[in-house]
């Protein structure tokens, strides 16, 4: 279909990128139409950031009305001020400096998470032993969404309605289930919330369609 918005949104691999899912997410969430761009995995540009060697991660990025936007935390609060009753920040100035905190603390932490455990939806590791620094990643994840499930009420991070929370947190849900990650049932829950998601199930589709692989992310290690 032609594109008639001029609005695009380059990602990299549905299968591997969290970076693309949470810039995808967002924008999908807040209703903007808009054009995929596709940057094949050998890209140099797109396979430096699925393997984490880029310290500048320039995809997703997101072109809308002849501003370029590629900062994932800078899509979600623009998308925020050009469709602000798409609810990607709550409604209170509380619950939207919660809600801002922890989208900074998974833009700018859990180093060891994202190294340790890829996203890669093609694949299951059952019983992978996780080594220490990135089990404590992953407390601190159980732990913001075990208080934010409590203090909203769920079944989303603030409630009722996926967030830019929710977006943000959403390549971790699949971390946890591609990794077989024991977890209590309330965040068995919140996860099968997200990807129960219409969105999210698009995604995962079109990433068990990809025929493109990186040797380094489909092997046990």
């Amino acid at each position: 279909m032609a594109n008639t918005t001029g609005t695009t949104l380059t990602i990299s691999s549905k299968n591997y990128s969290s970076w693309s899912l949470r810039g995808w997410l967002l924008v999908k969430l807040s209703g903007l139409p808009f054009e995929e761009i596709v940057m094949p995995i050998d890209d140099p540009n797109a396979r430096a950031e699925l393997l984490l060697l880029s310290p500048s991660i320039l995809v997703p990025c997101l072109e809308h009305d002849g501003i370029r936007i590629w900062d994932t935390l800078a899509i979600a609060e623009y998308l925020h001020e050009i469709r602000p009753d798409a609810g990607l920040l709550p409604d209170g100035r509380r619950e939207r400096a919660h809600c801002r905190s922890i989208c900074g603390e998974m833009h700018s932490g859990f180093g060891s998470l994202r190294s340790a455990l890829p996203m890669n939806l093609k694949a299951h590791f059952s019983d992978f032993k996780v080594w220490a620094r990135a089990q404590s990643d992953i407390e601190r994840i159980v732990a913001i969404w075990r208080e934010c499930l409590a203090q909203y009420g769920g079944p989303f991070l603030f409630g009722a309605k996926p967030t830019a929370a929710d977006a943000m947190y959403a390549p971790v849900v699949t971390r946890f289930v591609t990794y077989d990650v024991k977890l209590d049932p309330e965040i068995v829950a919140y996860g099968q919330a997200i990807l129960a998601l219409p969105e999210m199930q698009e995604w995962i589709a079109d990433a068990q369609k990809e025929v493109e692989e990186i040797d380094e992310l489909d092997v046990e290690f």
